[in-house]
């Protein structure tokens, strides 16, 4: 996954290419550079390292343009370098890309016999060979790019800019996301919205095989036949604030501490306590289809893939329809077998993962319904989805998911009392205290916040270790899954998450006396067997670390660390349990000197396969 910036206006598009490609960091942040108009030549400056590594590269230097592309890269093909940052040139054509092209090896083999040389090991490189071939014959750069794309297979969203046709930008996607920005005589392409939003919030979102034609007075959208075409301008309601640190110190900690408002935005007119209704037009679905439903499918990657293992547990136990979980990757190639009147319900932050998305049309193609639980308006999953649930908790910047995954909780809950009622398996007296407790959530994750201090005192005695264990039972074992992932992404420390009752079947040789044991011991069924689970980590010297609900006042006799959440319902404990999981992972990160935001290997949203 890259970042891709462009910007045609009439201010100095060099800190305007320089900003957005900063917001747009958590892409990818191995190389960076920009490309602009200068003196009736393209001008491309470009290095290894991070965006600002490319911003002390160009200071004192006499640059002014008012139209050029920036790109900030994940590499995919070819190793970190400068070499191999974007943009890229060929001949008198300039171009920034995200995505992955499948053939390129057979593209560049065909270039190379004509007489084309190339400078770098990346795909993108042929991309522009293959453009400039065109624009050689004559063509100008809208249609050499429609002749280009013709021969592409795979992933791409482009940026491209042309020496014989200064101050124009064409911008051209497929299975990678790429949105237009409308200013005040100004103009923006990007990646994702939050590049330009302190300068415009009305944005253009380009459907697969669509076509931008930018310039000083405006933006033309075509489909690749060269029709025009007539699209919708969306506004959006995010908050520039929201994309910024806000005084933390990074964007991590920021979305953990936003948890109680965005939880509130994803809750604020979607149900009622005093009737116990949830509004069905927020999951753009009727009670009828709820009532149908034989089968339900939860399909994710990563951390959303956790929120759907706890969704399972919602959804069979409140709303009793059988339920199983995918991950995306491997759904879309084992033939699965979905009965008529199945549900997938796709979880997805940015609505752009590949493998997700790829899933989602494969769940379609055999008959199921799709329902979309998505934090990003426009995005690919929440179009192509039969329905959708926005889970509004704002963009998050952060490469670990945070507010976005306990919201995703709270929708999957949500869905599980609309379908509970829906099917009549839930009266109205227990939906109404389900929905009660999801009102008090909120407040609750700000106590829960405030145990910010107790977890950063035993982060500084674990920070140190090479190994950790996460322990759950029931609807708890994913958070420990995700409590072990979070760790793994910004420390870089080995931790695995089992589900208790199966440490005897293989975590118990792992443990002795370096081993740290977080156990997930929440007041439920199976809080007396995880009370066992403690007793046998400690009998083999393991350092237990327990995080428990207010009121069990057994358990801090056994466990010599103790973190108490507040008091509510078992499925929204899972919630209430993640926020100090995630600040765990944080101090511990922030204490061995990693880098927060943009761990290393990884992407915010892995838009290539």
């Amino acid at each position: 996954m890259c970042g891709i910036i462009g910007y045609i206006g009439k201010q100095n598009a060099i800190p305007i290419l320089i900003e957005g490609l900063k917001r747009l960091e958590y892409r990818g942040y191995d190389s960076a550079g920009i490309a602009l108009f200068n003196k009736g030549k393209i001008e491309v400056r470009r290095c290894a390292g991070k965006i600002r590594e490319l911003e002390n590269s160009i200071k004192g230097d006499d640059l002014k343009s008012f139209a050029g592309i920036g790109h900030t890269r994940w590499a995919t093909h070819g190793r970190p370098s400068e070499e191999n940052a974007h943009p890229h040139k060929a001949g008198n054509v300039v171009l920034v890309h995200n995505g992955i092209i499948e053939n390129y090896l057979e593209l560049k083999t065909e270039l190379k016999e004509k007489g084309h040389v190339f400078t770098s090991e990346t795909d993108t490189e042929v991309i522009c060979h293959l453009i400039s071939s065109y624009t050689q014959k004559g063509h100008n750069i809208k249609e050499a790019t429609q002749k280009a794309i013709k021969h592409l297979k795979g992933a791409y969203a482009l940026g491209i800019i042309c020496e014989d046709e200064p101050d124009k930008i064409v911008a051209v996607r497929k299975d990678s996301p790429l949105v237009v920005g409308l200013g005040d005589k100004e103009f923006f392409i990007a990646s994702d919205i939050p590049a330009f939003l302190s300068h415009t919030k009305d944005v253009i979102i380009l459907d697969n095989g669509e076509m931008a034609v930018i310039t000083h007075n405006g933006v033309s959208i075509f489909d690749i036949s060269g029709k025009p075409l007539k699209k919708k301008i969306t506004n959006i309601a995010w908050n520039p604030a929201l994309a910024e640190k806000g005084g933390y110190n990074h964007f991590m900690l920021k979305e953990i501490y936003e948890q109680p408002r965005a939880i509130m935005d994803t809750i604020r007119g979607r149900f009622s306590v005093e009737t116990g209704d949830v509004n069905l037009e927020e999951f753009s679905m009727k009670e009828s289809e709820l009532k149908k439903l034989n089968k339900i499918f939860l399909i994710a990657c990563g951390t959303s893939w956790h929120a759907a293992l706890v969704g399972k547990y919602m959804i069979e136990d409140i709303a009793k329809i059988p339920s199983e979980v995918d991950i995306a990757s491997e759904f879309r190639y084992r033939n699965p077998i979905i009965p008529k009147g199945s549900l997938a319900i796709v979880i997805t932050q940015s609505g752009e993962t590949a493998d997700t998305l790829a899933a989602q049309r494969e769940a379609q193609k055999c008959g199921a319904k799709v329902l979309s639980i998505c934090n990003v308006v426009g995005s690919t999953s929440s179009r192509e989805a039969d329905s959708v649930f926005f889970t509004h908790s704002g963009p998050e910047i952060g490469v670990a998911s945070t507010k976005a995954f306990t919201t995703q909780l709270v929708a999957l809950y949500l869905f599980s009392i609309a379908a509970a009622k829906a099917r009549g398996v839930l009266d109205a007296k227990a939906a109404k205290e389900l929905l009660n407790d999801l009102l008090l959530l909120p407040e609750k994750v700000e106590e829960a916040l405030k145990l910010n201090d107790s977890i950063l005192k035993i982060a500084k005695e674990f920070f140190q270790v090479k190994d950790f264990l996460y322990m759950g039972r029931g609807i708890n074992y994913p958070i420990a899954l995700e409590g072990a992932l979070k760790l793994k992404e910004i420390s870089y420390i080995h931790a695995e998450g089992y589900p208790a009752g199966e440490m005897k079947h293989g975590p118990i040789a792992l443990i002795d006396d370096d081993m740290p044991v977080l156990v997930l011991a929440a007041r439920d069924k199976v809080h007396e067997k995880i009370l066992s689970n403690i007793e046998e980590v400690k009998s083999r010297g393991g350092k237990v670390i327990a995080f428990a609900v207010e009121g069990d006042k057994g358990i801090s006799s056994l466990v010599p660390h103790t973190i108490f959440v507040p008091k509510i319902n078992q499925y929204l404990t899972t919630v209430l349990f993640s926020v100090p999981i995630h600040l765990l992972a944080y101090h511990i990160a922030v204490l061995r000197g990693c880098d927060i935001d943009q761990p290393r290997n990884l992407a915010k949203s892995v838009t290539v396969e």
